[in-house]
């Protein structure tokens, strides 16, 4: 199977169940560095200084149309290289016309996502927590339907959704871990798969080139 993305509210765990996910079915897991080497790999040389004028994963500039341009056939050609986990980047809205590509989401109660994040970081008080929360999402969810046109917590937009309030991170994995296995092995017919896409042959080389050199 091509690809799982995986798009995870800030303290659901998201992050956690995508790499164990990814060592659980021998997948890369690709995040948003992973996609950077990737860019630079591929010989955008200039990539340094357009990130730092427009901040373009935290606060994207939608007019800078090619470079949207490049980043999008960068996750294309991640996905066709096969057999990987995209974590966010809004994947889920760039390949939901596929038929081999498994669209999650990963979300939590709002209470116990603060709770995470103060166990993993330090914040001045709990309100501070919950602004760097509310923060968090409201970001994503901006790059996503700003970029995409799609709303970003639309549980429609997904194949699966995982809520943690009760379920445990092994038990997400499981899931997708036989999701992924089922999906794998189903008739497409006429449904478009990526396998249809078509690349530079170079951008292909340089999706490899870093990828074959991470860790599965």
């Amino acid at each position: 199977m091509p690809a799982i993305t995986i798009s995870r509210e800030i303290g659901s765990k998201g992050d956690l169940i995508a790499e164990q996910t990814a060592k659980r079915l021998g997948y890369q897991l690709v995040d948003k560095n992973t996609i950077e080497k990737i860019v630079r790999e591929y010989g955008f040389v200039d990539f340094k200084e357009v990130y730092n004028q427009t901040g373009f994963w935290a606060r994207f500039d939608p007019h800078h149309a090619e470079v949207l341009k490049l980043f999008n056939q960068v996750i294309e050609a991640v996905v066709y290289h096969g057999n990987v986990i995209l974590l966010g980047r809004g994947g889920f809205a760039l390949l939901k016309g596929y038929a081999d590509v498994l669209n999650v989401r990963i979300q939590a109660p709002f209470s116990l996502r603060v709770k995470h994040v103060m166990e993993q970081e330090t914040f001045a008080s709990r309100i501070k927590a919950e602004e760097f929360v509310r923060d968090s999402d409201q970001m994503r969810r901006e790059f996503v339907e700003s970029v995409y046109g799609n709303q970003w917590d639309s549980a429609s937009a997904f194949d699966l959704v995982i809520d943690m309030r009760k379920i445990s991170i092994e038990m997400a994995v499981d899931w997708l871990e036989a999701a992924a296995h089922k999906i794998s092995h189903l008739q497409t017919g006429e449904a478009p798969t990526t396998r249809m896409m078509e690349f530079d042959p170079v951008l292909l080389d340089s999706v490899a080139q870093v990828l074959d050199k991470q860790p599965a």
